[in-house]
C-alpha cells in the first residue's frame, strides 16, 4: 500500500455488484480512496459533487451507458481521466469511447497486476495534466494583461486591480475619458475569467436608435412588430455564459434602464413579443466616459441601476497622467503595424510627445503612430511627421520657469495654462468648494470667482 496514493480519489462504476466491489477492494489495498456507483446516471450525479482523479466505468450499463457518461461529462467541460471496462466482444465500443476522450480500456476478465499498472499510468498522466493546467494558469496570470502596456504607477495599480477582479463573477463599471481603452480592459476581464471560452459580446448603447435597442438586447419573436418576419436572438442570449459589454452605458434611455435593472435582478428576460421566460447566465461589464453620479442628480440615470452596475469600479487613467508610458505604447503600436520590434524615436520628437496633453488619450497616440509610419520615416519617428497641433501646443509651453525655447513661445498662453492648472488642482483638493480653494491659494472668494469665470471654469454659484 502506497501512502502517496491516498491523494487520489477514484470512482468505480459497474452494474455488476461483485465486480464493482472486487475492483474497489483491489484499489483500496493500493491506498486509493474509492467510491462506487451502480450505473452511469448515479456516477454522473456523484461527479457533480466530487472532483475525482479517475473514473473507471463499465460500458454496458442500464439507465446510462459508460459511453453516455463520458459524453455528458465532456459536454459540461469536465476533463477527468476516464478508463473503460468492456467485455472482449465489445471492443468496438471501447474504441469509440477512446475517440470521445477516454484514456484507455481494459477487457474482462482482467488480471489484477494489469489493472494496477493501467490505473497507475492513468493517474500519472492525470498528475502531469494537472501540473500543466497549473503552469498555464500561472503563465496566464503573468501575461494576462499583456495588451495593457505601461510601467507607470497608475498602470501598475490598474493591472493589480484587474488581476484580482477578473476571476470573480461581479459586475464591473469601467470609467475613463474617451480613448483610454475601456473596451480593451473589458476584453481582458473576460479573457482572464472562467467565461473566456464563451462569447464576449460588445454593444455601444449610444450607437443604436432607441426604438431598436430593446430588440437588439433582448431579441424578438416573429410578428412582434412590422418587419419582424422571423425570430431573432438578442445580444443577451448571444452572451449567455459569457460576458456582455455595454459601452457608453450613460447613453441608455431611461425606459431601457428599467428593463436592464429587472434583468440584472431576476437573471431572466423575455424576447419582444414573447411569452416564454429565458434564464440568463452572464457577467455584465459596463463602461462610460460620463459622470454617472451627476446624471443621477439630474434625473437622467437610475441610482438603483448604478449600484447594480458599480459592484466594482475601475477608473482608467488618462494618458497625460502617465506620460512615461508613451514610448512603450509607441513601440507596441509600431510592432502591431509593421511586425518590427522597435521604433526609434527622435529626441526632439519625444520631447514634444512627452509635453503634449493627449486629449484623445491612447487612441490618439495609436493614430499618430500609424500616421508617422505611413507619412514619415518607417524606421524612426521624427518631428517632421508630427501633426501641427502637437508642434503648436509645444510652442505654447515654456516648461520649467526660465526654460525658454530657442524659437520663443506664447507667454500669455503659458501663463493662462499655469493659472488654469493651479486653480483646477486647488478645486480638486477642496472637493469643488471654491471658498476652500481660495483659502488654499491665499486669495479671497471674489478673486477666485473672477479668475474661474475668466477661464470659463465652473459657474457663479457661491460655495
Amino acid at each position: 500500500m502506497s501512502a502517496e496514493n491516498t491523494a487520489y480519489k477514484i470512482l468505480v462504476v459497474d452494474d455488476e455488484k461483485s465486480l464493482r466491489e472486487l475492483l474497489s477492494i483491489l484499489l483500496q489495498r493500493e491506498g486509493y480512496r474509492v467510491d462506487q456507483a451502480a450505473d452511469g446516471a448515479t456516477a454522473f450525479s456523484m461527479a457533480q459533487e466530487t472532483a475525482y482523479d479517475l473514473i473507471v466505468s463499465d460500458i454496458q450499463m442500464p439507465k446510462m451507458t459508460g459511453i453516455e457518461l463520458l459524453r455528458q461529462l465532456r459536454d459540461q467541460g469536465d476533463d477527468v481521466t476516464i478508463m473503460m471496462i468492456t467485455a472482449f466482444s465489445s471492443t468496438e465500443e471501447a474504441v469509440k469511447a477512446m475517440k470521445l476522450g477516454a484514456y484507455d480500456y481494459i477487457t474482462k476478465p482482467f488480471k489484477n497486476d494489469e489493472i494496477r499498472l493501467v490505473i497507475k499510468n492513468a493517474l500519472e498522466r492525470e498528475q502531469l495534466q494537472q501540473e500543466n493546467r497549473q503552469l498555464k494558469q500561472q503563465l496566464g496570470q503573468r501575461f494576462s494583461f499583456q495588451n495593457l502596456i505601461g510601467d507607470s504607477p497608475a498602470m501598475s495599480k490598474l493591472i493589480a486591480l484587474l488581476d484580482r477582479v477578473a476571476p470573480s463573477q461581479v459586475n464591473v463599471l469601467i470609467t475613463g475619458e474617451s480613448g483610454t481603452g475601456k473596451e480593451l480592459v473589458a476584453k481582458a476581464l473576460h479573457q482572464n475569467s472562467d467565461r473566456k471560452k464563451h462569447p464576449f459580446v460588445p454593444i455601444n448603447c449610444g450607437a443604436i436608435p432607441e426604438h431598436l435597442l430593446e430588440s437588439e438586447l433582448f431579441g424578438h419573436e416573429k410578428g412582434a412588430f412590422t418587419g419582424a418576419d422571423k425570430r431573432k436572438e438578442g445580444l443577451f442570449e448571444s452572451a449567455d455564459n459569457g460576458t456582455l459589454f455595454l459601452d457608453e452605458i450613460g447613453e441608455l434611455p431611461m425606459g431601457m434602464q428599467v428593463k436592464l435593472l429587472r434583468v440584472l435582478q431576476e437573471r431572466e428576460f423575455r424576447r419582444v413579443g414573447g411569452t416564454n421566460t429565458i434564464s440568463l447566465n452572464i457577467r455584465l461589464v459596463a463602461a462610460t466616459n460620463q459622470d454617472l453620479s451627476e446624471k443621477i442628480k439630474q434625473g437622467d440615470f437610475r441610482e438603483d441601476l448604478f449600484y447594480r452596475l458599480n459592484v466594482v469600479s475601475i477608473e482608467l487613467p488618462p494618458l497625460r497622467t502617465r506620460r512615461d508610458d508613451v514610448p512603450l505604447l509607441i513601440n507596441k503600436f509600431y510592432k502591431r503595424l509593421t511586425g518590427k520590434a522597435e521604433y526609434s524615436i527622435q529626441k526632439q520628437a519625444l520631447e514634444l510627445l512627452l509635453k503634449y496633453d493627449w486629449p484623445g488619450n491612447v487612441r490618439e497616440l495609436e493614430n499618430l503612430v500609424e500616421r508617422c509610419v505611413v507619412l514619415g520615416d518607417t524606421e524612426e519617428l521624427t518631428i517632421e511627421c508630427l501633426p501641427e497641433q502637437i508642434k503648436k501646443e509645444s510652442r505654447n509651453h515654456c516648461g520649467e520657469l526660465g526654460d525658454l525655447p530657442d524659437d520663443g513661445f506664447d507667454l500669455d498662453q503659458w501663463l493662462e495654462d499655469v493659472e488654469r492648472t493651479i486653480l483646477l488642482n486647488a478645486l480638486e483638493k477642496a472637493g469643488g468648494v471654491r471658498k476652500k480653494a481660495a483659502a488654499l491659494l491665499g486669495i479671497n472668494f471674489r478673486s477666485i470667482r473672477y479668475r474661474l469665470g475668466k477661464l470659463g471654469i465652473g459657474d457663479d454659484t457661491e460655495k
